[in-house]
């Protein structure tokens, strides 16, 4: 189980896509205090979480990030960090090894620094961020790279692979774009239908070229296909909204995943995990018997799933069926 801590909406970049709307003007008061946050990991750890991951915005932008890590540490979860690698010093990577954190993903879009930096929105995001990666990995850190795909960087997937496998990271996420936050302005350059499904095979295909681990995220019917094509996965299931993931908001709102707008409640009004215990939404995402249209006939409901917030996103239902499978 898994879950993701939204700690501030402020960044120091301004990404096109991003399903905060994170940016270096945004206001921070009302955010999580220490104390609440070193309170919600606690409350993290007795619901059964195992991974928690510290991500924003930007975490390095928060002072304290260094005791909320040290804090998940001792709490028992294995802490890790979603960051877009520039604030990612030698000292910081190093500090934050000390500080019990296991792993970082690091959002890269293109080898193009043109791409990348006018994705994220500042000029030298692409050599901050390459610089970070390499902190991070000295540190002793295991390295993911979050990659965003659109139907305008396709070609950068394969190219990524090779040459982050050779610099020594460990993992590459391809990231499928749902359209929420800023990404509602980009909606047209999500992958649909054949686009989707072609990419999806594209990185199980890959998968079995290289000993770095690939896994098509907001992708869930990724579990099917490599099950029909007979590749191995370490993952139980596709969507794991609802049912082994969620993720807070900085203000303590509890959502069922950062790009599904759906509040399940606030951890200031309620400890979470008796949110994640008895909060309705959660509970009908883990009846499966209540998924409509395809996704509620389909023979793999229990590996996929559908993508639940694409699913909200074209309908405004979250349980409806995902608009691009290849089985409706």
């Amino acid at each position: 189980m898994l879950i993701s801590w939204n700690t501030t909406s402020r960044c120091n970049l301004f990404c096109r896509h991003c399903y905060r709307e994170s940016g270096p003007g945004n206001d921070r008061s009302g955010e999580l205090s220490t104390a609440e946050g070193i309170a919600l990991i606690g409350s993290i750890k007795r619901a059964g979480f195992r991974l928690l991951i510290l991500s924003g915005g930007e975490p390095l932008l928060r002072e304290d990030i260094f005791e909320l890590v040290s804090a998940a540490r001792d709490a028992g979860l294995v802490p890790a960090m979603g960051t877009n690698g520039t604030l990612l010093t030698e000292e910081t990577a190093a500090r934050l090894a000390e500080c019990g954190l296991k792993g970082a993903a690091v959002s890269v879009d293109s080898l193009d620094r043109e791409y990348h930096d006018t994705f994220r929105g500042a000029a030298g995001a692409f050599d901050s961020a390459q610089q970070g990666i390499r902190n991070a990995l000295a540190a002793g850190l295991r390295v993911q790279i979050n990659l965003t795909l659109t139907d305008r960087n396709l070609d950068q997937f394969d190219r990524m692979v090779d040459y982050y496998g050779e610099m020594g990271v460990h993992a590459v996420h391809p990231f499928f774009l749902v359209p929420t936050g800023r990404a509602l302005s980009m909606a047209e350059e999500e992958l649909k239908s054949e686009g989707y499904f072609s990419m999806i095979r594209k990185i199980l295909e890959k998968q079995g070229k290289t000993s770095m681990e690939l896994k098509p995220t907001c992708a869930p019917q990724f579990m099917p296909m490599a099950k029909e094509l007979g590749i191995p996965q370490r993952f139980s299931r596709g969507c794991l909204a609802g049912v082994s993931y969620c993720c807070i908001l900085p203000k303590g709102d509890v959502h069922v995943c950062p790009y599904l707008p759906v509040k399940a409640g606030n951890v200031r009004e309620e400890p979470f995990e008796e949110i994640w215990k008895n909060s309705e939404v959660f509970l009908k995402l883990r009846d499966f018997s209540a998924y409509e249209g395809s996704c509620g006939k389909c023979e793999y409901i229990d590996i996929c799933g559908g993508c639940r917030a694409r699913a909200y996103y074209y309908t405004g239902n979250l349980m409806a069926e995902e608009p691009w499978c290849f089985r409706r």
